[in-house]
């Protein structure tokens, strides 16, 4: 009796570990940390996907850049060393014209042109992710881009020579094009760099003055919302392509409702987020005429530009989002 025991708590052993292990988990790195809103719509959408599942489908979420650092996250998730994550999707203008598209100064300024310009821009998004043999999820805009510094700015003349925290491609060119000096800092490590004195000024929204205590050390925001870029989340294809129904319905179902969610989560926050900064001295400032007019020069040129990159697609989608 003692050996047939044995024996079942054996058997018993290996089934619940053959079940344990038949449990689909992935992992999901982010760079930014548990208090942003991308990062609590992303903790909903995996508690979503888990529930729906019964708790078989479990994705875990790393923030604040602690597994990938957020340049590195597009080509983890490529290399399906995990298997999902969130990228900001003009980090990698240098790759494709598709990615650089919201975050061009004044072609959507607003959440509803925002939205537009990303129904039109989603086939084409989908489609090249497609061929780097991964497949979006969803992608939630951030609150409009303003500019952080300590300088009074009445025209562009006034950015030269400030030493312009850069955080991708097209935040560097704007550096450039003003005669600032663009230094590449991601979000996680943007405290240090402006307690340190390495930047003095940026270009982002309330979302990263406020995570990243800027008001600590920068005192002015001008509120010129020059564009709203997105995050995506991004899921590699074999991955998905693995999944049983129930679970890619899970995720999808997820993912549908966390964009919806995520939109108005964003545009309910933007105000919030400049409250917060308002109680801890910043002066949120409406940029003179001069300013925004020297601004959108900058940006029709860097329109121009990414037309011509993006060849007859990009003269498409420009059409498609200018007439809806």
């Amino acid at each position: 009796m003692k050996t047939k025991a044995l024996v079942l708590t054996a058997l018993a052993t290996a089934f619940f570990s053959l079940n344990a292990s038949a449990a689909t988990q992935w992992d999901m790195p982010t760079a930014y940390p548990d208090s942003n809103f991308h990062t609590e719509i992303a903790m909903k959408f995996v508690k979503a996907v888990s529930d729906a599942t019964n708790g078989e489908f479990k994705i875990t979420i790393h923030s604040n850049a602690s597994l990938f650092k957020a340049p590195e996250i597009k080509r983890a998730v490529q290399g399906n060393q995990a298997q999902a994550g969130e990228i900001l999707l003009s980090n990698f203008a240098n790759e494709d014209p598709i990615y650089e598209l919201d975050g061009l100064p004044f072609l959507a300024t607003g959440y509803e042109q925002a939205w537009k310009l990303y129904q039109a821009q989603k086939p084409y998004l989908e489609k090249k992710l497609e061929s780097q043999g991964m497949k979006l999820l969803y992608a939630v805009a951030w609150p409009p881009q303003g500019i952080y510094t300590n300088k009074t700015l009445n025209t562009i003349a006034d950015m030269k020579g400030l030493k312009w925290r850069a955080y991708s491609p097209v935040t560097s060119k704007i550096a450039q094009e003003v005669g600032a000096h663009p230094v590449t800092i991601q979000q996680a490590e943007l405290s240090q760099a402006l307690a340190t004195g390495v930047v003095d000024s940026y270009m982002s929204s309330g979302s990263t003055g406020y995570d990243t205590k800027t008001y600590e050390y920068l005192k002015k925001l001008y509120d010129t919302q020059a564009w709203l870029p997105k995050n995506a989340v991004i899921v590699n294809k074999r991955a998905f392509d693995a999944l049983d129904d129930k679970e890619r319905k899970a995720l999808l179902d997820a993912s549908a409702d966390a964009e919806k969610t995520g939109w108005a989560l964003s545009q309910e926050k933007t105000k919030w987020y400049n409250e917060q900064l308002a109680k801890n001295g910043v002066e949120i400032i409406t940029p003179s005429a001069e300013l925004v007019s020297g601004l959108t020069k900058i940006g029709e040129s860097m329109i121009a530009d990414w037309q011509k990159k993006a060849g007859a697609d990009g003269e498409k989608l420009l059409n498609d989002y200018r007439s809806k």
